[in-house]
């Protein structure tokens, strides 16, 4: 976002939660810089019942939640009916698993952040939503790992401004795991990032409803030094057609020795338009 909208953005959130009764004072004047805080230091700012606002970074589109637990995420609610109903909105009509990247505002702080949008679980509010949704925010894991989910930890890396710096940094194989948490997440501004040809149509691949893969680096067949191979067995579920599995070795490359390596989505692409 440029200064002045952002700017503009943090004035009419103020209103926001102001007519949500959040702050229940007149808003404050904002510091509007985005803060990558740590999840250790999130619990201690967003207290369990305590209500904040989400801002969809893609949309734009915001809504108040209440967080109601959550030991390594936040678990939230959406405050209101309207509330709930912004939210779907936000996934296309649809409650979905799919990781999207958004700012937490509370007070007078922004905070990166990545959410699902899935009802799961219980529930307290009456919202009209089922259950509750997860919250990540820098180190978060899930509720079965230690680890951070990569999906999670490339949208809060996007709401925070980060993403191309990490991006830059990455080896051959996790930037084909990048290239395949974009495509997980229908983030096309994620997957151009990763890729080799910033002028090919990416429609096919709203074909893709689901995936999962395993990937490794091709360590029997010999490369240049400005490429390799990376294997990946996919697991896809495609509209119309149903499951697939398959496997598809992606040419990872580099223009230069300081270039940041990309991937040849090549293979994939044609294996849709089938």
């Amino acid at each position: 976002m440029k200064k002045l909208a952002i700017i503009l953005f943090i004035v009419s959130l103020s209103s926001a939660l102001h007519t949500h009764k959040i702050l229940g004072k007149t808003p404050p004047v904002l510091d509007y810089h985005i803060e990558m805080v740590p999840w250790d230091e999130v619990e201690e700012r967003l207290p369990r019942k305590s209500t904040f606002m989400v801002i969809d970074v893609e949309s734009g589109k915001r809504f108040a939640v209440q967080r109601r637990a959550g030991s390594s995420h936040a678990d939230v609610q959406p405050l209101t009916h309207k509330d709930t109903k912004i939210m779907k909105e936000i996934y296309g009509g649809s409650w979905s698993w799919k990781r999207r990247a958004v700012l937490v505002y509370s007070d007078t702080f922004l905070i990166a952040g990545s959410m699902h949008g899935m009802p799961h679980g219980a529930g307290a509010l009456q919202n009209g939503f089922p259950g509750h949704f997860c919250i990540h925010f820098k180190g978060s894991t899930t509720h079965k790992t230690h680890s951070p989910d990569l999906s999670h930890h490339l949208m809060v890396l996007k709401a925070g401004g980060e993403l191309d710096s990490f991006l830059n940094e990455l080896q051959p194989k996790p930037k084909v795991d990048a290239f395949l948490a974009g495509i997980k997440n229908s983030d096309l501004s994620l997957v151009r990032k990763t890729i080799t040809t910033q002028k090919a149509s990416l429609k096919n691949l709203e074909k893709i409803e689901a995936i999962r893969w395993q990937s490794k680096t091709n360590t029997c067949k010999e490369t240049q030094s400005f490429a390799t191979e990376v294997n990946a067995d996919l697991q896809l579920f495609l509209k119309d057609s149903g499951p697939l599995n398959t496997q598809i070795t992606f040419t990872v490359v580099k223009t230069s020795p300081t270039a940041p390596w990309r991937v040849d989505g090549t293979p994939l692409l044609k294996l849709l338009n089938q």
